[in-house]
């Protein structure tokens, strides 16, 4: 069983950054494939970012490719949010999903999952 618990959400203007992390503790917890989704109201979640057991080989969603930055240092999952926009305003979930063939961005593929943390930006 592995425990994921996120922290660093918050309100903040369009353009500014903001860093997510997400703490995994349990057994093995770094032997998993990592990734962050987030959900909108009515929606559901989406894929974000995505990063390898290893710590490499991170795959992004096109809306954040060159904003955003995964990162992962033993068991402590990042999300460096950068040039934040209003459409990025939701509640983001760190996962965790046993290591497949190629990177994972379907929610399916993640058995752990974070409680979310709020971000919101405004215009």
């Amino acid at each position: 069983q592995v425990q994921l618990v996120e922290s660093g959400g918050g309100l903040v203007q369009a353009g500014a950054s903001l860093r997510l992390s997400c703490v995994a503790s349990g057994r093995a917890a770094s032997a998993y494939d990592m990734a962050w989704f987030r959900q909108t109201p009515g929606r559901e979640r989406q894929f974000v970012a995505a990063i390898r057991r290893s710590g490499g080989s991170p795959g992004y969603t096109d809306s954040v490719k060159d904003r955003f930055i995964i990162s992962r240092d033993n068991n402590m999952l990042n999300l460096q949010m950068n040039s934040l926009k209003p459409e990025d305003t939701a509640i983001y979930f760190c996962a965790g999903g046993v290591p497949t063939l190629s990177l994972v961005r379907s929610s399916r593929g993640y058995q752990y999952w974070g409680q979310g943390t709020q971000v919101t930006v405004s215009s």
